[in-house]
């Protein structure tokens, strides 16, 4: 814009008026946003998990993509349904899934899998964690922006 076509400070459309500019955008749920990222998050770190065992050939293709696979499915399905208490109460149940598939490499009777085994437990006692976390911060971020927004109501 040059600054002969710029709105002057008193027209409709100009800073004074805001015409045609649309409100604030309602902020998102920090929690939320937390908790889906590290379902997401977690759901390709299961799925290449999935990869580890099937190349170790741990256990059938089949039973390894169906529990592998569908874990991983679900965990990506719940990242989306975290609107509701609920979805929270089942990303944390299917936290003990994720942390037991390093248990199922552990005790595979196949050789060199102990440290894929330690490692995927690892990992997956890290996604718990950071489960944990991003519950109680984006909790404690929430919070904190009800009450400044209580505090400030005109900004």
């Amino acid at each position: 814009m040059t600054a002969s076509s710029a709105p002057a400070a008193d027209s409709p459309q100009g800073p004074a008026g805001r015409a045609g500019v649309a409100p604030p955008r309602r902020k998102g749920s920090a929690r939320r946003q937390f908790a889906a990222t590290t379902l997401a998050t977690e759901s390709f770190v299961v799925l290449f998990g999935t990869l580890l065992a099937y190349g170790l050939r741990v256990a059938p293709p089949g039973v390894l993509w169906a529990a592998g696979g569908g874990l991983a499915l679900v965990l990506l399905l719940l990242s989306g349904m975290l609107r509701s208490p609920g979805g929270y109460l089942a990303g944390t149940l299917v936290q003990i899934p994720v942390l037991a598939s390093g248990f199922v490499l552990l005790f595979a009777p196949v050789t060199g899998s102990g440290f894929g085994a330690i490692m995927l437990f690892a990992v997956g006692a890290l996604f718990v964690t950071l489960w944990i976390v991003s519950l109680r911060v984006g909790g404690r971020i929430d919070r904190e922006r009800a009450e400044w927004d209580a505090a400030h109501p005109a900004a």
